[in-house]
Formats: structure tokens, sequence, C-alpha cells
């Protein structure tokens, strides 16, 4: 494998740990569960989609690194569920601190 493009994996892998931990933070430190919830499900997709990115040219094959994208996706997509149903719960137990009364 090239230096280059092990370069470029290693870059990609680095700034998806970088993001996830940027999530985990937001997670820690944002005060409301709407705010934390957007803080992580944006950073843990992009951060999964920067590694699976990375991870790519290590595959060994067209099917691993198609297992992999199918993977990413099925996250996106799960990840995207829960987010609604967590932030429409929270909304629902607490209007106030869930930004609903705000004008």
């Amino acid at each position: 494998m090239s230096v280059l493009l092990g370069l470029f994996s290693t870059v990609a892998i680095i700034a998806g740990i970088v993001f996830f931990v940027a999530g985990t933070v937001g997670l820690l430190r944002f005060p409301d569960a709407l705010t934390r919830l957007h803080a992580l499900t944006k950073a843990d997709n992009l951060g999964l989609g920067l590694i699976v990115l990375g991870l790519l040219p290590y595959a060994g094959s067209v099917g691993a690194a198609l297992k992999l994208v199918v993977i990413w996706a099925l996250v996106q997509f799960a990840g995207a569920t829960v987010a609604q149903m967590i932030g429409a719960l929270a909304v629902r137990e607490h209007p106030t601190s869930a930004g609903r009364q705000r004008r």
C-alpha cells in the first residue's frame, strides 16, 4: 500500500476519532436533551463516516468494503430513528426545558 494512501487513512481515522470525542464532550456539557442529542448524532455520524472512509483501503475486497459502507448506512438510519424518538420523548416529558415554551 502506498505511503500516501496510508497517510490518508490515518488522517481520516484520526479525524473520525476527534469527531467522536467532540460529540462526547457535547453530550456531557450541553444543558438540555435536545442540544445534547443534536451534538451527539451529528458528530457520531460524521466520525463513523470518516473512520469507514479511512478503513476502506484496508478492506481487502469489494465485498468487505461494501459491508463497511452498509454498516455505516444502517448506523445512520438507526441513529436518526432513535434520535427522533428520544427527542419526542424529551419534548413530551419536559416541554419547558426542551425549548417548546420559548418564543
